[in-house]
């Protein structure tokens, strides 16, 4: 019975880590693929919504199998387990993750911008004090 516990407190640990790394690691991703989605440049725009589009569309099982063997196809190497876990989490959740922001970004009013740069701030300082405020209560 003990041996049995034992085994179900190293899975339990194992799974608890994988998922704080995984919320560590995909947040600010997630934040820079949503930046990436609303890019001025339609090259980029376009080339980060097919990835996101293509991510999101997969079963994340299947990622988990590509990123796992693919390396041992292509390069003759292999990926650990646990890092091939995380990296397919980390990427599934972000991009899941930049669609939750980008909505968020985007359902701020105009008139919040246009109040900052009245105020004579810079874009930076009107996304970080006045933007992103909004957006973590709308995304909450």
């Amino acid at each position: 019975m003990t041996v049995i516990l034992e085994r179900l407190t190293g899975a339990f640990a194992l799974n608890c880590e994988l998922f704080f790394l995984t919320l560590l690691f995909s947040l600010p991703l997630g934040l820079v693929v949503a930046f990436g989605s609303m890019s001025r440049c339609r090259v980029l725009s376009g080339a980060v919504k097919t990835f996101v589009w293509v991510i999101r569309g997969t079963p994340l099982m299947l990622q988990i199998i590509v990123i796992f063997y693919g390396p041992a196809l292509l390069w003759g190497m292999q990926a650990p387990r646990f890092g091939a876990a995380l990296l397919s989490f980390v990427i599934n959740y972000a991009c899941y993750f930049s669609e939750i922001f980008r909505g968020g970004i985007q359902a701020i009013p105009n008139g919040q911008y246009e109040a900052g740069q009245v105020l004579g701030m810079t874009k930076t300082q009107i996304f970080f004090k006045i933007t992103l405020l909004q957006v973590i209560k709308r995304i909450i």
